[in-house]
């Protein structure tokens, strides 16, 4: 695979059309075709579906094109770093997470480490969870932020915890749940459910997901991709959605009831080992002095 490659692969991906990846990366359509040829043989798999009308990513170009705007990210900043000499003292942190929810809470404690290195440069990814821990062990993150894996799950890294998140249940202002101090698992039964996609969910969350769906009609479930659009679906009255706290909007216009026989979870980073890594090291010391007061 060249880097090359990789650009044309992410110009086709982000603009569905192979003419306009052409023109973004000033070269012909047939170079560009002759490029994502290769590296799907290469691949010895189909990243694209392309008709005479339409350009789609596949399942499995979808997960590559992580890997490919990584690759083309790190060419880039390999090539500026040299394009001012200035550029070299560039001092990188780059955390993960399956959700901006959890990078959210890192702002305080990024401003502080930016008055440490004033050259800092945080790269903050929201990527599937499944991928995240990849990239870890492999040394392209230098943590992950998100909630405690249960132990049947081996991560070869520290667990640094920073906060514990309550497990509520959100509805719309004015529903029959107002009144209640908790939520049970059988009340939840007899609701329309907003679902999100279990890779944004704590193992525990998943589980409770899943016997919730259990046995019910298709009709009563709404499935959403973020955070986002779960709580703006709640909001229009299309059902109920089980969810950490954290995650949901602070302004949002809804109902904060904790669940039933629900513990709290463990909200932390992940990291794999602080030697050789300064800035790093000064992160998690401001994390564990701020005591987990990250907001």
């Amino acid at each position: 695979m060249t880097i090359f490659q990789m650009e044309c692969y992410v110009a086709v991906a982000e603009n569905l059309s192979f003419v306009r990846a052409a023109e973004q990366l000033h070269v012909t359509q047939p170079a560009v075709t002759q490029q994502i040829h290769s590296l799907e043989k290469e691949l010895k798999v189909r990243l694209l579906n392309r008709s005479t009308r339409s350009v789609k990513l596949t399942e499995e170009g979808k997960i590559f094109l992580q890997d490919a705007r990584q690759i083309v990210e790190v060419s880039n900043r390999a090539k500026k770093r040299f394009e001012n000499p200035d550029g070299r003292k560039i001092r990188t942190l780059t955390l993960g997470s399956y959700s901006f929810a959890g990078l959210f809470q890192l702002s305080g404690i990024l401003k502080k480490l930016s008055e440490i290195y004033p050259n800092l440069h945080p790269r903050l990814q929201m990527i599937p969870a499944r991928h995240l821990y990849r990239q870890l062990e492999e040394g392209d993150m230098d943590a992950v932020i998100g909630f405690r894996e249960v132990e049947t799950i081996k991560i070869p890294a520290v667990y640094q915890e920073l906060k514990k998140i309550r497990i509520v249940c959100i509805c719309e202002m004015g529903h029959r749940f107002a009144d209640k101090a908790f939520v049970s698992e059988q009340d939840l039964k007899e609701e329309r459910l907003v679902l999100f996609t279990p890779t944004l969910l704590p193992a525990s969350m998943g589980q409770l997901q899943g016997k919730l769906v259990g046995g019910r009609p298709l009709p009563e479930l709404y499935f959403c991709e973020s955070v986002e659009a779960a709580s703006i679906l709640v909001q229009a009255g299309f059902g109920v959605c089980v969810m950490p706290e954290l995650f949901i909007p602070l302004n949002a216009p809804l109902l904060r009831i904790p669940v039933e026989g629900m513990d709290s979870i463990s909200f932390g980073i992940y990291y794999r080992s602080l030697r050789e890594n300064e800035v790093l090291k000064t992160f998690v010391r401001l994390l564990r002095t701020a005591g987990g007061q990250t907001d």
